[in-house]
């Protein structure tokens, strides 16, 4: 690698515009995250109205989950090389004419087509939208308070999704749900080139085709073998056989980057505990939440009867508590180590999840579902501030797009994990209960305490592994590593 010092050159705007810039970062990553879970609630008009068989359901999420999952490392690696924030807007226009594709779907293979372009152009939204963050903030307490936002959609964006898939498929239709990502996605490409400098590695050693393909096919391949557990089991030889290739791929893929000069991710990345327990504790941690979001929305429209609009505004105290707490956890990043930050967030979570375990089909939203919703928002927006600075801390400043995809890739992998896992032992759990006691709402409502306190253990090893693998400090030494790459930072 040619060896070169850092060269930076500073935009004459006042340095108070990046934080116009820091909104449009957080407006995109909104929408990716959004994006996630604001087609669940839409998902029984879409099947009404596309005739869609309950066979072909699950390909409207798939279709998303599979592209956006295998392509972040390598969308990580183009915005490095290509400048983060031409990535970031190419990403934006893409993901703006995918779902206005989607939205104007009137067949299952139009609409599942526009998820596949989505997914693609989120793998290049999700790793420069982070990586811009990092690059863009380095002082430690500015760096907080920008991680502290960016944390705070990250953790919100999941019930948010929920909420505005309610109001807009109530109130206008199932299609609105992916042509709202189009005026949020100008909005936020206006704001990026006015307000953010472009950032790149200016010294690159070429592409690791072959790491980006064992990579991208190993990621697809633990991907699809998690969804054919939640359909067929896991004995399934469906289900087998994509785990035990991707884990072979992805082996090979590691193997490969220790032979390679130019990986696609360079095993450093991993090898530091900061960063490396972070990835850990976010996969962890996605396996928690997310199956609270899916399974409550569950208890609340087919237990309780809620409307989609109904549904969508339970959720908005959750959302509240993690707005509330990100702004605390950010603010005692510099001063408290994060491993106890994240720890404490986590064993709050992990009690909200327990106490949802006493539902059942009596149950008010008021006493049974609300108190957990506060103690999980809040939990997680303790946690993502951290965890989202730990991610790039350290790194080279020309491997930040890659850092900060393994970031998203963890996120990918735990949320697809848990909803393999966790349905798989909710429908277990209420079939053995619905045997033994014939009562087939009760067993639904059993399912999801089993599935719940499934998740309160997973937040709890969470919990673990922050406190025992997490030794960095935040705020104490330099957050981006010096680099013999040349990182440079170009006035738009």
């Amino acid at each position: 690698m040619t060896e070169s010092t850092e060269q930076r050159t500073e935009s004459p705007r006042p340095d108070h515009r990046r934080w116009f810039g820091l909104a449009s970062v957080a407006l995109t990553q909104l929408m990716i995250v959004v994006d996630m879970t604001i087609i669940n609630v839409a998902l029984p008009s879409i099947n009404a109205d596309l005739a869609i068989t309950a066979a072909d359901r699950q390909w409207v999420i798939t279709a998303y989950t599979l592209p956006f999952a295998g392509l972040l490392l390598l969308g990580g690696r183009v915005s490095d090389y290509a400048g983060r924030r031409r990535a970031l807007l190419i990403g934006l226009v893409g993901f703006a004419a995918a779902s206005t594709a989607g939205g104007a779907a009137t067949s299952l293979t139009m609409l599942l087509a526009a998820r596949v372009a989505q997914g693609a152009f989120g793998a290049l939204l999700a790793p420069a939208s982070l990586s811009l963050v990092a690059t863009t903030f380095t002082d430690p307490k500015e760096r907080g308070a920008a991680f502290g936002v960016f944390g705070g959609v990250v953790a919100a964006g999941s019930p948010i999704g929920l909420i505005l898939g309610g109001i807009l498929t109530t109130s206008l239709s199932w299609h609105w749900v992916l042509y709202v990502n189009a005026p949020i996605a100008l909005v936020a490409a206006l704001g990026v080139v006015v307000f953010l400098h472009e950032s790149r590695a200016e010294v690159r050693t070429g592409y690791d085709f072959l790491g980006a393909a064992l990579a991208t096919a190993g990621l697809v391949a633990i991907v699809w073998g998690f969804t054919k557990a939640t359909q067929d089991g896991w004995t399934a030889t469906a289900t087998i056989v994509p785990l035990a290739a991707g884990v072979v791929l992805l082996a090979l893929f590691l193997l490969a980057e220790t032979r390679v000069s130019n990986p696609l991710l360079p095993l450093t990345i991993l090898r530091h505990r900061g960063r490396g327990g972070a990835y850990l504790v976010v996969a962890l941690m996605m396996a928690g939440p997310f199956g609270a979001y899916l399974f409550i929305s569950f208890f609340l429209q087919d237990i309780k009867h809620y409307s989609a609009l109904r549904t969508g505004l339970a959720f908005l105290p959750l959302t509240l508590g993690v707005m509330l707490a990100v702004g605390l956890g950010s603010r005692l990043m510099t001063t408290v180590a994060p491993r106890f930050i994240m720890g404490t967030g986590l064993l709050l979570g992990a009690v909200g999840m327990a106490l949802l375990t006493r539902l059942d089909a009596d149950s008010a939203y008021a006493s049974g579902v609300l108190p957990s919703f506060i103690l999980i928002g809040i939990g997680m927006g303790l946690v993502l501030p951290a965890a989202l600075d730990l991610s790039t801390f350290g790194v080279r400043p020309g491997e930040a797009g890659v850092a900060s995809a393994m970031f998203n890739v963890s996120q990918q992998a735990g949320a697809s994990l848990d909803t393999a896992l966790l349905n798989t032992v909710a429908a277990n759990g209420a079939a053995a209960y619905l045997a033994a006691n014939a009562s087939s709402v009760q067993s639904q409502v059993h399912g999801y305490n089993l599935a719940t306190g499934w998740a309160a253990g997973i937040l709890l090893v969470a919990a673990l592994a922050a406190l025992l693998l997490i030794d960095t400090r935040l705020g104490k030494t330099t957050p981006m590593a010096p680099s013999p790459e040349t990182d440079a930072t170009i006035a738009p």
